[in-house]
């Protein structure tokens, strides 16, 4: 009964602020009837793709949505797409601050979540010169042509089973070898797993961040639902993230039990998480360990 209670006086207020204060945000574009507390978010509905093509062609290719407590620019028109990531790129650089950037943006040391800023940018530097370079990414080349190789393989030995080839998983699996074996030597999909159990668990870190990834959490939008004790999707994203640090952990934790025993990997064999190690000897307070797993997830994302 008490939830119940300061719920109301919640919702009270809101409708108390909505008509007693005036609006100052004259400039908005066009916007559909909202209801008090939640907005338009009874107006999303699956599939969005559908929803927001029918409300643009009702309000306009530059809409104004209140998605609960977050104010949503919706724009579907090129040339207005091209004002606000080319001419007034830097407004829109920022993530908005979700769940999923808290849980799984290691304290901003991940390219992908960090904001713009002094650090976003050293991130960037970082990636171009020392991960991504037009020279790293060729003394990898061995590796994509061998996984390109090897499903290749896999196809001529189905010829004879008359079926229909799955193509997609196929190149889903391609891309994570890829990624992992640039990122920490290892494949963890096809023939040739050397460790089942870690590729299991790398496996099962893939799926349940792709079932999160479209995903929302009720308490972005609606914090009052947090406080209740309504988590949504809360305490799986927390338990995903805590399994895919451990994993990649244990990788970097392998990675310095080799470099300590002297055997140091050829630079242009070297993995991106021998890349970091070799940093963080010199810079330790800057490539901590937390940055490092900050750089791997965002490169195998």
């Amino acid at each position: 009964m008490e939830i119940i209670f300061y719920l109301l006086l919640f919702l009270f207020s809101i409708l108390l602020i909505k008509f007693l204060v005036p609006n100052k945000n004259k400039n908005l574009p066009p916007s559909p009837p909202s209801l008090p507390l939640i907005g338009h978010l009874h107006l999303i509905k699956k599939p969005l793709h559908v929803t927001i093509a029918k409300l643009s062609e009702k309000y306009g290719r530059v809409l104004y949505l209140q998605l609960g407590s977050r104010p949503t620019l919706v724009v579907s028109s090129p040339s207005a797409v091209e004002d606000c990531l080319t001419r007034n790129d830097l407004i829109f650089a920022n993530r908005p601050h979700l769940l999923i950037r808290k849980a799984l943006g290691h304290n901003n040391t991940s390219m992908l979540w960090a904001p713009y800023g002094p650090k976003w940018r050293k991130l960037r530097k970082i990636s171009a010169l020392e991960i991504l370079s037009a020279n790293r990414l060729q003394s990898h080349s061995d590796i994509r042509f061998d996984e390109v190789k090897s499903m290749v393989r896999r196809l001529i030995g189905q010829r004879y089973e008359y079926r229909t080839v799955e193509m997609k998983s196929m190149f889903f699996e391609l891309t994570l070898n890829n990624m992992m074996r640039m990122i920490a030597g290892k494949r963890y999909y096809g023939d040739q797993v050397e460790e089942l159990e870690q590729a299991k668990r790398f496996q099962d870190i893939v799926q349940g961040t792709l079932s999160i990834g479209g995903a929302s959490n009720i308490g972005d939008f609606l914090p009052i639902m947090s406080w209740i004790g309504v988590k949504g999707i809360e305490k799986k994203v927390l338990s995903l993230r805590d399994k895919r640090d451990i994993l990649l952990q244990e990788l970097i934790e392998e990675h310095k039990v080799v470099s300590s025993g002297g055997l140091q990997r050829k630079e242009n064999n070297a993995t991106l998480i021998d890349v970091l190690l070799k940093l963080q000897e010199n810079e330790p307070e800057y490539y901590t360990d937390e940055m490092i797993l900050g750089m791997i997830w965002a490169k195998s994302s």
